[in-house]
């Protein structure tokens, strides 16, 4: 099994270009297993992931307080003797140190077969000056821990602005490998990206050991691969049990402010109403955020259903318009509204109050009554 450990900041791309490498990697005949850490007490990211046509469960219902850094050992290997993947994923939270969980998976020790791809940190470019400016530190350990550096959306940029991100980055770590992608597209530079963390003979090598070896199986399991050959593990199916301490400092490195919400709406809306309610709920959020932290780096997003289809909003600095986007879901027959905010430079409690008080006041402003729901999720000592 290879191992690959994708991280950065939030909102720098990090779950679409996850999807794409999956999905490159199926079409090449590979077995692919992706576990997701996000922010927050509520699931966001399986949504999108559906999106693209993956059997999915809710792989996002971790939450900031704990890392991935303890109980990932019989994580992997509880994933590796129920499906046995040619390679597994790792995407940690925007706001962990990656180095932390590659180091852990180099500990394990999983035998002859297991390799560790390099670790790849993607840069949003389009921020790049924006995040040194709001968390210098932060965002610099990021850079200098990444083996391969992956300057992303850069169909934002313009090309002297490229190059002076490229050049900057490079400045910040030496010794990594730097290049080019917008993972919005699966072009000649996804492809070139794909061959520079995961060359044939990296993968060929394990994959031939992996045939070589005579694993036992563990009695009463079953196989958790969906029919694509991707799987999504989530924190709680694979007992996930992550470790605060570390977690803590990288939190403080970042400074940022987190919440999560989930809502029961009790009223049935159709699409358009749908759009117009998001887009006020976010450009109101997005505004008062702005009274308490005025050049703020982060990422809001949010996910409303309506009788047919989901509308995803979805802002990640002070200087963006908040984006629109329609997935087809079909039909929902239970309408809720998911909210992920991180902001940084901010307290959370003001945080908290901003999304809550708008999610019932704007709602209520269309005569659509909500009901905020509990976030299930216990700390282990």
């Amino acid at each position: 099994m290879l191992t690959l450990v994708v991280g950065g900041f939030l909102g720098s791309g990090k779950t679409t270009t996850i999807i794409n490498m999956g999905k490159y990697l199926v079409d090449k005949g590979h077995k692919v297993a992706i576990i997701v850490n996000e922010i927050g007490e509520i699931g966001i990211d399986g949504d999108i992931i559906s999106k693209f046509g993956f059997d999915t469960k809710e792989i996002t219902n971790g939450c900031i307080c704990c890392s991935l850094k303890m109980g990932l050992r019989s994580t992997v290997i509880t994933l590796y003797n129920s499906y046995n993947p040619d390679v597994l994923i790792i995407e940690p939270t925007g706001i962990a140190f990656p180095n932390v969980i590659k180091r852990e998976i180099e500990l394990m020790d999983l035998g002859e077969g297991a390799e560790i791809a390099p670790l790849v940190t993607l840069i949003d470019g389009s921020r790049f000056k924006h995040l040194l400016k709001e968390m210098r530190h932060f965002s610099t350990r990021q850079i200098e821990d990444a083996d391969i550096l992956a300057i992303n959306k850069i169909d934002l940029m313009d090309k002297i602005q490229i190059s002076i991100v490229e050049e900057s980055v490079q400045q910040l770590n030496r010794k990594a490998k730097i290049i080019r992608i917008s993972a919005n597209n699966s072009d000649e530079k996804f492809y070139s990206f794909m061959d520079m963390i995961l060359p044939d003979e990296l993968l060929n090598r394990s994959l031939d050991v992996k045939v070589q070896e005579t694993k036992p199986k563990e009695m009463g399991k079953t196989s958790i691969a969906p029919a694509n050959g991707i799987s999504l593990v989530s924190k709680n199916d694979m007992e996930l049990i992550r470790n605060e301490q570390e977690t803590e400092s990288s939190i403080d490195a970042s400074g940022v402010a987190t919440y999560a919400a989930e809502y029961k709406i009790k009223d049935r809306t159709d699409i358009d109403r749908a759009k117009l309610i998001a887009k006020e709920l976010m450009t109101n959020i997005k505004a008062e955020v702005m009274e308490h932290s005025p050049e703020f780096i982060g990422h809001i997003k949010m996910f409303l259903n309506s009788d047919t289809d989901t509308v995803k909003m979805n802002v990640t600095a002070y200087f963006e318009d908040p984006q629109l986007e329609l997935i087809e879901t079909g039909k929902n027959e239970i309408l809720k509204l998911k909210i992920l905010s991180a902001i940084s430079k901010m307290e959370k409690k003001e945080l908290v109050k901003i999304v809550d008080t708008f999610a019932t006041d704007v709602f209520k402003r269309y005569g659509i009554e909500i009901e905020q729901l509990e976030a299930h999720h216990e700390h282990n000592p």
